[in-house]
């Protein structure tokens, strides 16, 4: 592991790494955000949203200062293999490069190296394990943000009994529904849609997958809420279907970006290191 950045911050340390990635068979990049005098402390995952990178949860969250007072590391990868040479993956916003939709690709070209779920639920908690020895890796939990919202839940599911807390800004709930998903479900993982239900949170929740309560956060003025890519009444419907914890929050005036972000993550963060401290 390489560190590209290292900066001060509210007397503590955020960090830019970059490593080799089995998973991916590309150089891939996350930040830390390592707290004063930080040991034995608990990690939170953030998962960025379509055409992000590591940098903009780092950059635009505001999220220091709160995981400071916390005692808490933040960790946020990137949201997809960089340069991996796979034809198209620069041809969209929504698929490819930066829209790695946090799915394991099985059909060829993508298979390769667009595995960003097991990069995300395996390599990178390895690698972070072996590089920061402060790190309790027995109290993690995760959030995120759209794609990286639908990333949280589905790891969450996926992983039953690994994170302790769960939390969505404006996630994508129903990929299988919408049109973002559709296009990622079926160019990462063909046309069978048996098998884009097993990367479904909404689809996850009604076979039965459970987690702990998921926080949601949803602006009411978003664009995308609005034009049908996010539907949180999918993930209400099953959650109340099949009695798993759900507290989904609607907040007026706030819209899509990182602004809406800024504004409630202490609140996601202090409740993350809350139920991490119990």
């Amino acid at each position: 592991m390489e560190t590209l950045a290292k900066n001060k911050s509210f007397g503590g340390a955020q960090l830019i790494c970059r490593h080799d990635s089995a998973q991916t068979k590309t150089p891939m990049r996350f930040s830390v955000y390592l707290p004063p005098a930080a040991k034995n402390a608990p990690v939170i995952w953030w998962l960025s949203g379509l055409t992000c990178t590591e940098e903009n949860f780092t950059f635009k969250s505001g999220a220091q200062k709160c995981a400071s007072e916390c005692g808490v590391i933040v960790v946020a990868p990137d949201t997809s293999p960089r340069g991996a040479g796979v034809p198209g993956e620069e041809d969209a916003y929504d698929f490819g490069t930066g829209a790695g939709f946090y799915v394991d690709a099985n059909i060829a070209p993508w298979s390769e190296n667009y595995r960003m779920f097991s990069y995300i639920a395996e390599e990178l908690p390895a690698v972070v394990a072996q590089n920061f020895p402060q790190a309790d890796m027995r109290r993690q939990s995760v959030m995120g943000h759209s794609m990286g919202g639908h990333g949280a839940l589905i790891l969450a599911l996926k992983n039953p009994g690994r994170f302790r807390a769960v939390s969505a800004f404006a996630p994508i709930c129903n990929p299988s529904g919408c049109a973002w998903g559709q296009k990622a479900l079926a160019g990462y993982l063909g046309e069978d849609k048996t098998e884009w239900q097993k990367w479904d949170a909404a689809e996850l929740i009604k076979a039965g997958a459970k987690c702990p309560e998921i926080w949601a956060e949803q602006g009411a003025a978003d664009e995308f809420l609005h034009s049908g890519q996010l539907m949180p009444e999918a993930l209400q419907t099953a959650c109340e279907k099949t009695n798993q914890p759900l507290k989904m929050q609607t907040r007026d005036g706030y819209d899509h970006s990182y602004y809406f972000i800024a504004t409630f993550i202490g609140d996601h963060i202090t409740r993350h290191a809350q139920t991490l401290a119990a």
